[in-house]
């Protein structure tokens, strides 16, 4: 029997090493190697534009990319940020190139309203009409804050804290990404 009439001997854990990488080395699986195409495919991408970061989320799984002149400006943001928020990992698989996001950080007793969707945020109903909130309102669970645009349809963004807000962090007519602080609130 020569070298190449044998059967691939399996490791403890039942993986197969690879047929032509390094002596040890374990086969991925392919659900592995298409994530890393993916995430090879988005780098060279975010070098070729002029974009800083790229932000991609599917399921349960999340990725972050920044140029390196991106993560300069969110290490010097998050040092300011003694509560470390925004600097989980986006998602279930932990399949984040650099973890942070550059989000205002909250004073020690005010909380965020966040966006549930992304989409175009809207401050009042119609050009023209009042706000659906200002700064010092108070407001109560379930009230409407404004509206997010999403696929042509209009989402009502209700709250799910009460308080007095505090400052109001989206700009209406602008494009909201889901999580995204909308308004603070002091509760």
């Amino acid at each position: 029997m020569s070298d190449l009439d044998h059967e691939p001997v399996s490791s403890p854990s039942g993986e197969v090493p690879a047929a032509d990488g390094p002596v040890g080395q374990v086969a991925m699986s392919p659900d592995t190697a298409s994530l890393l195409g993916l995430i090879d495919r988005l780098g060279s991408l975010l070098e070729r534009s002029d974009l800083d970061e790229i932000e991609v989320e599917a399921g349960e799984t999340g990725i972050v990319l920044r140029k390196p002149a991106a993560l300069i400006t969110v290490a010097t943001t998050s040092s300011l940020n003694p509560t470390g928020a925004g600097m989980e990992a986006a998602g279930g698989t932990g399949a984040t190139a650099a973890a942070g996001a550059a989000e205002p950080a909250p004073a020690s007793t005010t909380r965020f309203v966040r966006a549930p969707l992304t989409g175009i945020y809207y401050a009042t109903s119609s050009p023209g009409s009042p706000p659906y909130v200002s700064v010092g309102q108070n407001i109560a669970v379930g009230h409407v804050i404004g509206l997010i645009e999403a696929m042509k349809l209009f989402n009502e963004i209700k709250s799910d804290q009460a308080g007095r807000v505090v400052r109001i962090v989206a700009e209406s007519g602008k494009l909201v990404k889901a999580k995204q602080p909308l308004i603070e609130i002091e509760p």
